[in-house]
């Protein structure tokens, strides 16, 4: 591939179907969801003679998205293919329970932590409950509960049994690219830990994920695809490196517990 390729990040509801990028990324990316819209920006980029490297924007609970995707790019023209790469997603639920043990870690040790995302398949929500599991086990604080937008219990409810349980502060932590609207709770702090990833920790893990794809690509001719179609059998793509480090080999590390990340968040208050 030449020096010049323009970055995609396809999205699903882990980034609001891409609402959730706007103003977060530079314009050197596309933010688009996957389909029509993708597929249409990826031929329209290849008649003006462009390359494009596509990243899924999951963390690691929507391993249909990056399925979907290689099954969008892989109807493409042939042409249109050879100037297009599947990138590995954003991210796998080992780095979505980093990011959140960092967040958790910046917030007070007396308030019950609410692990929030938007509502997903079954198997996608258990997922969350699992992450919401590691990041209590391996953390400082005695409450963690999980609240999905669009699904039961939503945050409204998760903060409710917070109370419930003894909670007098409540502390959300988004488990996506989208944050929720902190709950009015009467008789109850609420605030938002603010977002899961800020911008300079965004654009340096979509360089990694580029740089990698177009590697694979000009050393195996590899154009991540047929990885990508049997991502959600899989369950994602086997990447279980931290984010912000390179690498420059072809073996897999498993790790028994995740790597921690923190991204610069600040809490603020919403009450």
């Amino acid at each position: 591939m030449s020096d010049r390729c323009r970055v995609i990040a396809v999205c699903g509801h882990e980034a609001a179907y891409g609402e959730a990028l706007r103003g977060r990324v530079g314009p050197e990316v596309t933010v688009v969801p996957d389909g029509r819209e993708l597929f249409r920006t990826v031929a329209g980029l290849s008649r003006r003679g462009e390359e494009s490297c596509v990243v899924p924007m999951t963390l690691g609970r929507d391993p249909e998205l990056v399925a979907d995707t290689a099954r969008t790019l892989r109807a493409l023209p042939a042409a249109d293919r050879a100037r297009t790469v599947l990138a590995e997603p954003f991210g796998t639920s080992g780095h979505l329970t980093a990011w959140l043990r960092a967040a958790a870690g910046r917030a007070p040790d007396t308030a019950a932590l609410l692990v929030t995302a938007p509502a997903g398949d079954p198997f996608e929500d258990a997922e969350l409950y699992r992450v919401a599991s590691l990041v209590r086990r391996y953390g400082g604080h005695d409450l963690v509960e999980v609240a999905f937008t669009g699904g039961d219990p939503d945050p409204a409810e998760g903060v409710r049994r917070c109370r419930l349980l003894g909670a007098r502060h409540v502390v959300l932590l988004p488990a996506a690219f989208a944050e929720p609207q902190a709950p009015d709770a009467p008789g109850i702090r609420v605030e938002s830990a603010g977002p899961l990833i800020v911008p300079a920790a965004l654009a340096r893990v979509l360089a990694e994920r580029v740089a990698d794809a177009r590697r694979h690509r000009s050393e195996r001719g590899d154009d991540g695809i047929a990885a990508g179609l049997t991502a959600a059998e899989n369950h994602g793509h086997s990447h279980t490196h931290p984010p912000g480090e390179g690498h420059g080999h072809g073996h897999l590390h498993t790790h028994r517990h995740p790597h921690v990340h923190g991204a610069g968040q600040v809490i603020r208050s919403t009450a």
